[in-house]
């Protein structure tokens, strides 16, 4: 089936095809009558049509268009949550988003050279030479910081520190609750080691700091029951345990219904992301829930100001809080 043009919808509101252009490109210092306008409109809506993004690039001298990347993350209700408040952030300042799932530097590079973005918003650091290469393009980069070279977390990266908050925040409720023995339930899935090592060290840090003994970690399926996990911890002396998020949380709860332990008094449980699983767990669970609203503006904010020419914000201090439930 052919595609619709702006030829098309000239002919359904009989107009010419410059007029359909002025409207629906909302083209200033154009007179056009609101009855005009509201034909052609309708005119589009019935045939499906929308202006071609590549059209007004060529326009414009300009996209409209920012990428945000993803690596090769599974996604979740905080991942998902971001996107969808940056989309209506930058949709403010005229801009749409489109996610790509980035696997190697080739298809990152086929994909800003096919849809020439204004903008690219990296959620986890970017390869020197790809940064280099679409700076050279006159694209703007965001997100372009590169972890140290051992693979662990930069220092000074806001987006680590916050990860690190996360695993102490855990370790501080479960201390204040009088737990001396916490472990860590971490993931397996190679795509999320930044993060679980981040939630790892801020954990670590906190029990240093509380005067707790070095906590215990364990890799833990979040789609089987961590019977055996939960069992052997038991009875090292764990008296609680700090999830890598809530699936892994369920995981754990699961486990310990079939360890025959009650939760939370011979196991207190706490996880992250403040699923809509948590609410409905048995017990209810405990969570952190992260500022994912602040974080999207501040990669909102960045963009701006790199469209602007201007000094980008400071990583938000909004922090991570817990969410009180049942299992901890």
């Amino acid at each position: 089936m052919a595609s619709v043009t702006s030829a098309d919808v000239a002919r359904e509101a009989g107009v010419s095809r410059t007029t359909v252009s002025y409207v629906l490109n909302d083209t200033p210092g154009v007179s056009v009558s609101a009855a005009t306008r509201e034909r052609i409109r309708a005119a589009a809506a019935r045939l499906g049509y929308a202006p071609s993004a590549a059209a007004r690039t060529l326009r414009r001298g300009r996209s409209d268009l920012v990428v945000a990347v993803l690596p090769d993350w599974p996604t979740g209700p905080v991942i998902d949550a971001l996107l969808d408040h940056l989309t209506d952030v930058l949709a403010t300042r005229g801009l749409f988003v489109l996610v790509h799932h980035h696997r190697d530097s080739r298809d990152l590079a086929d994909l800003w050279r096919a849809v020439t973005p204004r903008a690219v918003v990296g959620l986890a650091p970017f390869a020197p030479a790809d940064v280099a290469a679409m700076q050279r393009a006159g694209i703007q980069v965001v997100g372009s910081r590169e972890p140290a070279g051992d693979g662990t977390p930069a220092d000074g990266d806001g987006f680590d520190r916050s990860q690190r908050g996360i695993g102490a925040l855990q370790v501080e409720h479960l201390a204040a609750a009088g737990h001396t023995r916490v472990a860590v339930a971490t993931t397996g899935d190679p795509r999320l080691r930044r993060f679980a090592d981040a939630r790892w060290a801020g954990a670590r840090e906190a029990c240093r700091a509380g005067g707790l003994a070095e906590p215990v970690r364990a890799t833990v399926r979040d789609d089987e029951p961590a019977t055996d996990v939960v069992a052997a911890w038991r009875a090292a002396g764990v008296t609680a345990v700090a999830a890598y998020n809530d699936e892994v949380a369920l995981a754990v709860l699961a486990g310990a219904r079939g360890a025959r332990l009650a939760v939370p008094g011979d196991l207190a449980v706490i996880g992250v992301d403040d699923a809509p699983a948590a609410r409905v767990s048995a017990p209810p669970l405990t969570t952190v829930a992260q500022p994912v609203d602040a974080q999207a503006e501040h990669l909102a904010a960045e963009v701006i100001a790199a469209l602007d020419g201007v000094e980008p914000p400071p990583f938000p201090r909004d922090p991570a809080y817990v969410v009180v439930r049942d299992s901890a």
